[in-house]
């Protein structure tokens, strides 16, 4: 049985689409234009963890290949060059890959493809070496804003939906009030009440929730 409902649970990939905006709507709209070949062609992304900057990357790389276009996502790694790259936490790379970032960026501008690049710190403020910080700031900018309760409320909301069930209201305020503040450590709970309801054919409530986050606690 429990094979059969991971089967049926559907698949849900990074989107534009599917990412709550909150106090990042230039951000997005600046995405969706670079996505369409408009725009500076070297974005970066930073800001805290579970801001979304993750989610914001390999939705763009989803995006590129079910346009058939190129695109690879890499984390703190260097992959070779290609329409759409994405390398996330690039804080971690060591001197070589920061070499390798640093040629990378210049191929790309020269093939006219897109780099998508993130860390938690601003430009300014990597512990890098000196060109390529001084090149991540040459392109788009941008800081992603970490959503509020009431945001991280209709996030799990959607994301409750696109799974094909109903969250109360109890159930998203008891988590918000004693999960972890993340958003993707959110979802993953979320994520196994669900399959912890279905296993025994019972709604999601809160009584289940709290058995889910014992058993995680452990």
């Amino acid at each position: 049985m429990s094979q059969l409902l991971l089967d049926i649970t559907p698949d849900r990939k990074p989107s534009l689409d599917n990412f709550v905006e909150g106090r990042n709507l230039e951000l997005i709209s600046a995405l969706r234009q670079a996505m369409n070949g408009g725009g500076e062609r070297c974005v970066y992304l930073w800001g805290e963890t579970g801001s979304g900057k993750s989610h914001l990357l390999q939705a763009c790389e989803h995006a590129a290949l079910e346009a058939r276009n190129s695109a690879i996502y890499a984390h703190a790694s260097v992959p070779q060059c290609a329409d759409v790259v994405a390398v996330d936490d690039v804080e971690l790379l060591d001197e070589a890959a920061q070499i390798d970032l640093f040629n990378l960026y210049n191929q790309m501008r020269e093939s006219g493809g897109m780099l998508l690049v993130s860390g938690k710190e601003s430009p300014l403020h990597l512990k890098l070496r000196d060109d390529l910080r001084t090149r991540l700031g040459w392109g788009l900018v941008y800081q992603v804003h970490g959503l509020s309760d009431e945001e991280k409320a209709q996030a799990l909301k959607q994301h409750a939906q696109a799974k094909g069930f109903e969250l109360p209201s109890e159930v998203t305020q008891y988590l918000l009030r004693h999960g972890r503040r993340d958003l993707p450590s959110l979802m993953l709970v979320l994520d196994a009440l669900d399959e912890h309801s279905l296993r025994l054919h019972r709604a999601p409530s809160v009584p289940l929730l709290k058995e889910v986050m014992h058993k995680e606690s452990k």
